[in-house]
């Protein structure tokens, strides 16, 4: 460790390498050739893409203990601002030879001897390698008990020659009695009677034997199936129901792992070997046992039925548990909108079942009929609640994976019965599922499966307008059920911690970043109606809060940060992961930041009033008096705006706005996402193509206290016509003047050609106190 320090010295710190393992060890470092300068644009690319997780990953460090990690963090994006903002090849250098230095030390270190091998294999084991390590032990017991059973049919075999045998001597006993009494015949019978004796005595010492072997046998078995059982449990039990909540989870934006699902199915496969090894070998048993039977001694049992019984019950478990969804459909699923789905099933490929392809089937049912298909009622598989077009599919075999799976990629919803309603249920709030049938043979028609299983809950809509409740639903039912639930039964309420964490989830898969602990506290005061919370108190959150209106406001939480979260992905991801916009923030507490700083600094902040919204806080002088300062907050900007101009375009128009909270330049900030005017399409046909700038007018009375602005004022700048045009140039507005125009600023001819009139009023304008507004008659 002392040694990695060294390489990644004061000006790399190991925290950086520590924390951005990944985004270093994925890259080719090697491909760039630092020496030549065409390779700077690369370069710079990688600098900022690796200053934004670095960024990103500085802002999840939230933690009173992290806090000496995150100061060394933040330390080292100034440092490689410093050092690389402008030798971006420098900084692929860097890299290279930390990487290069590494290598060297791990190879140095790297484990020569037995003794050191063995310190690795101390280390503790996952689940995955414990799982491994007793399928393995498996598969051992397993082929030991098929040996033995192969010396056991051959003891029987031999015993069954030397019977046939004492059944010959027999024949020849009972033939020499028929014979004359004479001397011969008697030497003939006794010769003939030793002998029979003698096999007998054998064959009896030789059916104790194979009694006794049976029995060790068939106690193979039942220590194997012990085994077995406890395998399979934590496979299905702990494993798949791990994957499948993942699976749930990720419907919240919990990221899934993709390997799993084949580790899983690799798992399955193992054990579906076994078990058909065992349970044919004890089918062997039953066989051989029928051939020669042999009474077991009184007291005992014979238990190979019941290990036959268990067996199969095992296999029986093992499939209908195996046949998952893989790909679910859409949680919030749109009446005539076309879905997808995909089924697999993990073990078919060894019980060669894609011999003769399953067909799997469709249907969607209600939450009442899911619970009576849990409670085994025979005909909970007849029923549904819709009609779903193609929604037949045939189970395929691919040889390259072994994967049997079939994918419905053309499903549509075409009708919906709904339950009645009571009371104030909202049509968001009723839960649906895919069910998926099918049936198999496995062995050779040996064994029938009728296999079935659920997709997660779905919500459907027959408007757009709906889908954000109906995700409110959705999430709530993701984050909070329990595995082996009546469906679809979740916690009427929470601790709001709980529901923090799945907000954050949900607004980092979104998004790129989550959200701190002082994020949190600002929704939990949002959700709870306080001045402040903290989210270390467990303060507990019934489902419906979320979904009520808000005080004073015509939304509910859900819709405000369902709202603030669709802007954010789709307008504002890259300032929101650089952490150029604090977002989750009071009004109050804004203006006490801002206060503290001067004039020209601004922050940005979602709306509290706007569902949807963003706006900019900033301070500078007041309106009222030269002496004072103020903080104003610009309209907030929608997603409508941001369509027309982008956040950072807005940004740099207004020249007011200096450095971003707390003391950051905003070229710096937001100078990335500028939209250069170069890139616009040249002037053609002798016009000069026009371009938008945002501006505010002021000083001028606030709306809701906030200061209106015009986003869609076209401001041509001068440019020279080309050449052979007889366009005028046109002259170049101050932006600082249309940001701080008042009312002197604008001249009479602005007012009398302005067309924001009606004409009937002319007659209506008194032109001396026009004059006299604009002391045109002060020397009078």
């Amino acid at each position: 460790m002392k040694k990695m320090q060294e390489v990644y010295g004061q000006h790399f710190p190991i925290e950086v390498r520590y924390f951005l393992c990944q985004f270093i060890e994925e890259r080719d470092w090697h491909s760039i050739d630092v020496k030549d300068p065409n390779n700077e644009v690369q370069a710079k690319a990688i600098l900022n893409e690796f200053l934004t997780h670095l960024q990103t990953k500085t802002q999840e460090l939230t933690g009173d203990n992290l806090f000496p990690v995150r100061m060394r963090l933040e330390h080292a994006i100034t440092t490689f601002q410093a050092l690389y903002q402008e030798n971006a090849l420098g900084f692929v250098g860097t890299v290279r030879d930390c990487l290069d230095k590494e290598t060297m030390i791990l190879e140095v270190l790297r484990p020569e001897s037995p003794e050191e091998m063995d310190d690795e294999s101390e280390q503790p084991k996952t689940a995955g390698k414990i799982i491994q390590a007793e399928l393995e032990e498996l598969t051992k017991k397993t082929m030991n008990a098929e040996q033995k059973l192969k010396e056991l049919q051959n003891k029987q075999e031999y015993f069954i020659i030397q019977y046939q045998e004492n059944i010959k001597i027999s024949g020849h006993l009972a033939a020499v009695q028929k014979e004359p009494a004479t001397r011969e015949r008697q030497d003939k019978e006794a010769i003939l009677r030793r002998q029979k004796e003698q096999v007998e005595m054998m064959l009896s010492q030789q059916a104790q034997q194979l009694l006794h072997y049976r029995v060790k046998q068939i106690d193979l078995y039942e220590k194997a199936i012990q085994a077995l059982e406890v395998v399979q449990k934590q496979v299905l039990d702990e494993e798949l129901i791990g994957w499948k909540r993942q699976q749930q989870l990720a419907g919240n934006g919990l990221s899934l792992d993709e390997d799993s699902l084949d580790d899983l199915q690799q798992w399955c496969e193992r054990l579906s070997e076994v078990i058909w090894s065992i349970r044919q070998q004890i089918k062997k048993l039953g066989i051989l046992i029928a051939q020669l039977p042999i009474n077991l001694p009184d007291g005992q049992k014979n238990l190979l039925p019941e290990l036959s019984d268990t067996i199969t019950g095992l296999l029986s478990s093992l499939v209908t548990s195996t046949f998952i969804v893989e790909q679910q459909p859409p949680q919030v699923l749109k009446k005539e909108s076309r879905f997808s789905a995909t089924v697999r099933l993990l073990v078919g490929g060894k019980l060669n079942v894609h011999m003769n392809p399953p067909q799997v089937k469709a249907t969607i049912i209600s939450e009442h009929q899911a619970k009576c298909l849990l409670s085994n009622d025979i005909n909970a598989k007849s029923e549904k609640s819709g009609e779903i077009l193609n929604n037949c599919g045939t189970m395929e075999y691919h040889s390259g994976s072994g994967e049997l799976s079939v994918n419905f990629r053309n499903m549509q919803l075409k009708q919906i019965k709904r339950s009645d309603k009571k009371g104030s249920e909202a049509v968001t709030e009723e839960k649906f599922c895919i069910l998926f049938t099918s049936d198999f043979n496995v062995g050779g028609n040996d064994l029938v499966f009728q296999v079935w299983t659920l997709s997660l809950p779905v919500v459907v809509t027959v408007h757009g307008n709906q889908e954000c409740n109906a995700l409110a639903t959705v999430l709530w039912d993701n984050a909070f059920s329990e595995p082996g639930r009546q469906p679809f039964a979740v916690p009427e309420s929470v601790p709001w911690p709980k529901l923090g964490e799945q907000l954050c989830l949900k607004f980092r898969s979104a998004t790129g970043r989550g959200l701190s602990d002082d994020n949190l506290n600002y929704l939990a005061s949002k959700i709870f109606g306080m001045a402040s919370i903290n989210v270390r108190f467990n303060f507990t959150l019934v489902c419906a809060k979320y979904k009520e209106t808000l005080r004073d406001r015509n939304f509910t939480f859900w819709e405000w940060f369902y709202a603030v979260l669709k802007l954010t992905k789709e307008h504002l991801k890259g300032p929101w992961c650089d952490g150029s916009i604090m977002g989750f923030v009071s009004k109050l507490q804004a203006q006490e930041w801002l206060n503290q700083k001067p004039n020209g600094t601004f922050l940005l902040r979602f709306s509290d009033s706007e569902c949807g919204g963003i706006t900019i806080a900033w301070i500078a002088e007041s309106n009222a008096r030269s002496d004072e300062r103020e903080v104003w907050n610009l309209a907030p900007f929608i997603a409508r705006d941001f369509s027309i101009r982008g956040l950072a375009d807005r940004i740099k128009d207004l020249n007011n706005l200096t450095f971003l909270y707390p003391d950051i330049s905003k070229d710096f900030a937001f100078g990335r996402y500028y939209t250069s005017t170069q890139d616009q399409p040249p002037a053609t046909n002798g016009y000069i193509r026009p371009h938008l700038v945002n501006v505010i007018s002021m000083p001028c009375p606030p709306i809701n206290d906030y200061e209106p602005h015009r986003p869609a004022q076209i401001i041509s700048p001068y440019s020279p016509p080309n050449p052979g045009s007889s366009v005028p140039p046109t002259p170049q507005s101050n932006p600082s003047d249309d940001f701080l125009a008042d009312d002197t600023s604008s001249s009479l001819t602005d007012i009398l050609c302005s067309t924001d009139y009606d004409t009937d009023d002319i007659i209506h304008i008194n032109v001396n106190q026009l004059l006299h507004n604009f002391n045109f008659g002060a020397s009078s």
